[in-house]
Parts: structure tokens; sequence; C-alpha cells
């Protein structure tokens, strides 16, 4: 397959790199386009006001290219950055902490993945929990590039992508992956008021540890349930969701 890859922790990112390695190992062409600085939680934001600087780099096995713009930025512009517009799949990430439940709205990982999708390109958002192990990165993205090689040729619904994420176990201690639907669950964070020197109110968020934000209970069954309980976790995002029949049960069959 020739795949795209890209994420929105940045172009340096350990998760990029994982996913690159194991789409390498398995012999398919890969070009990356990556936010050359770290874009998390842009979602799907696109620049039309300035030009988006390009920097061809060295990657050994790939063609890659750091953008100074967002992970929807970068997978837009993909397929322009090489004479071969085509690309059999994308895949974003892995994502330095997990992409579930309401997270994938605001997550630029799920975001360049979804953007893909609506370009007619299959596409797979890959996250893992904070915390986890070079180890974890490269077996989750060997798990990532066996799936989007199970749905090569799919024609997934337009604005439709895989979420898949893992946890922060051993590998040895990950549960079998299961297709489950998001959690509804939302973030509970908050904001501070202050007042800045000049005497103007302005609010910031509040300080909360990025690992451990603050949101409501995971439901069961729902995707955070099953990564709290050590499974790999697999969703349909986009217009048809986990509800399309057809696609849970090819996963069904993959997962057997």
């Amino acid at each position: 397959m020739r795949i795209l890859i890209t994420n929105d922790d940045g172009f340096w990112a350990e998760g990029i790199r994982a996913l690159a390695q194991a789409a390498i190992e398995r012999g398919h062409e890969v070009v990356i386009s990556a936010p050359a600085t770290q874009c998390s939680a842009n979602s799907q934001h696109i620049n039309i006001s300035h030009p988006l600087l390009v920097q061809e780099m060295k990657w050994e096995g790939a063609t890659a290219f750091a953008v100074e713009g967002t992970p929807g930025d970068c997978a837009r512009l993909g397929p322009f950055l090489t004479d071969n517009k085509h690309f059999d799949f994308c895949l974003s990430g892995i994502n330095r902490g997990d992409n579930t439940g309401s997270a994938v709205y605001y997550s630029g990982t799920a975001a360049a993945a979804r953007e893909a999708a609506m370009a007619y390109i299959p596409s797979m958002a890959v996250s893992i929990q904070f915390g986890a192990t070079w180890e974890m990165y490269l077996h989750l993205a060997r798990v990532a590039v066996k799936l989007a090689e199970q749905f090569e040729g799919e024609k997934l619904p337009r604005f439709t992508f895989i979420n898949l994420n893992g946890p922060n176990r051993k590998v040895e201690e990950m549960k079998e992956m299961v297709l489950c639907p998001l959690s509804q669950g939302y973030f509970l964070d908050t904001y501070q008021r202050r007042e800045s020197p000049a005497g103007r109110t302005y609010y910031w968020v509040e300080e909360v540890d990025t690992a451990n934000l603050p949101i409501e209970p995971a439901e069961p069954g729902s995707d955070r349930h099953f990564l709290q309980e050590g499974h790999i976790t697999c969703s349909f995002v986009g217009h048809y969701g986990d509800e399309n029949p057809k696609y849970a049960e090819k996963m069904q069959e993959i997962m057997k």
C-alpha cells in the first residue's frame, strides 16, 4: 500500500516514528506529512490566510515533510507533496494520550484522519494512553498497520474513519481488541478568573494534569471503559459510526 502518515504531536514525536517503522517493516510505501511543531487539540482547524512552509526531511525508508501547519493542513496537503497523489490509506498518530469519547472532537490526530476520509482516503487515528513505552508504541503501530491492510480497497463511508486506542500496559498484558462505541463522557475542567496588571479581566483554563483530566465516568461498554480495562479499542467515527453493520461485521471477522 501507499500510506500517508501524519499526527498532531509534531514531526519529532515517537508515535509517528512507530507508525512509520511498522509500515516500512511490512513493505509499504510511506509518505510522511506532519506538523513541524506540537499541534494537539487543534481539531479540524486549517490555515487559509498564510502559506504553509514545507521542508523535506531525511527519513530512512520514507519520503518525509515537516509542515508549518495544523494536522488538518498536513492531511490535506499530503497528496500534493509528491508527483503521485494517490494514497491507499492514511494513518494519523500515534498520539501521546488516548483519544476516546469526546476527545475525538478536539483531537488533531482524529481531525487529520477525518480530513483524509473527507478526501476519500481510508483512514485511521491511532492513540495510546500517557506513559506508554516505545515497546507499547511499536506494538500498537503494528496492530494498526495490519488492521489498515485489512481495509485496503474498502470504501468506508465518507467522513468515517477508524479510531484505535491502546492501553498503557505491557504488551503481554494488553487485552484483545474490542469494537465499541465512543463514550459520551464530557471533560469537567473549569476556568479561573484572573486580572492582568493593567486591570483587565481574563480567564485561564484551570491548571490540571493533562494525563488525568477530570471527565465524566465512562459508560459500561464504551471505548473509554474498555480502554480502562486494558483492551485495545476500535471504533468507527463518522456519519455512520459503528452502527454500520457491514463494517462492524468485517471488524468482528478480523478480530476472531
